[in-house]
């Protein structure tokens, strides 16, 4: 929903670790080059100069995503697969770290598409921000009294830290069982009777590397199954697509996906 910080989410975190934010509002009438840069006739020089677009930034809102067309929402599979953006055919590699942060509008709201599912695909995670609690908005309303409150924070990691940080959690190890019951996991949505697309290879390597970041997050060099468990929900929902019967009875993939850890068992030997 609206106005419960998402904006200022994103900018607190590329203020946070001294990244440059990139915002994208997405409309029906956004083109694609809105996003990735443009490339210019120079008179001087008589050459194509490219203006890249706000994609070339550590962090990218893109705010409202699912207000764009298609087409502009493909703007960003290449950049959110391999780190780069091709105009004209001409390949230009975008800063490291690099998140896109997306906000959608309920599907129902007038004036949305839906989005591809070769696009949700290359979202790590869905979260959900809802209403706050009743202590954390007077909080807000102390903190926010005054405008200016995200512009006054400053880096408390450089982007070295965040890089090294990232090749920490890829060392973290995983065991051989747990990672048959991650394959146990994506073989489920794929049978599933209410699923018609189940999980990827790449939605089972993308929670790997949440149940990872997640271990060494609390301090663990190895992963254990609560860590899959945690982020199970919130980087596979997204990806499946419901039969229309499914959907009919009103069935969620939370829903699903919950129900699924449920039945798979857990091997013994994990470490």
């Amino acid at each position: 929903m609206p106005g419960v910080g998402k904006t200022t989410l994103a900018k607190a975190l590329a203020a946070s670790v001294g990244a440059q934010l990139g915002r994208v509002q997405f409309t029906p009438d956004l083109l694609p080059a809105d996003v990735t840069g443009v490339s210019i006739w120079n008179r001087n020089d008589s050459t194509f100069e490219f203006r890249p677009g706000p994609i070339f930034a550590g962090v990218v809102l893109a705010d409202e995503i699912n207000r764009a067309s298609p087409k502009t929402q493909a703007a960003l599979l290449e950049s959110m697969a391999e780190g780069q953006v091709t105009v004209d055919g001409t390949t230009h590699q975008l800063p490291q770290p690099f998140m896109v942060m997306a906000t959608q509008n309920p599907i129902e709201q007038e004036g949305t598409y839906p989005l591809p599912e070769s696009q949700l695909d290359r979202f790590l995670m869905r979260l959900s921000v809802g209403y706050p609690n009743r202590n954390d908005e007077l909080s807000i309303l102390d903190t926010h009294a005054s405008d200016g409150a995200v512009d006054r924070l400053g880096a408390v990691v450089n982007i070295s830290d965040v890089i090294t940080m990232t090749q920490i959690a890829s060392m973290i190890s995983i065991a051989p069982e747990l990672k048959g019951y991650l394959i146990d996991i994506a073989e489920a949505t794929r049978r599933h009777p209410s699923i018609a697309l189940g999980m990827s290879p790449r939605a089972t390597l993308s929670l790997q590397r949440v149940a990872k970041a997640r271990a060494a997050s609390l301090g663990r060099s190895f992963v254990i199954d609560d860590d899959i468990k945690a982020s199970a929900s919130s980087v596979i929902s997204h990806r499946l697509l419901l039969t229309p019967d499914a959907t009919i009875k009103g069935q969620s993939a939370e829903q699903i996906v919950n129900d699924i850890l449920r039945a798979i068992p857990v091997p013994a030997d994990q470490i």
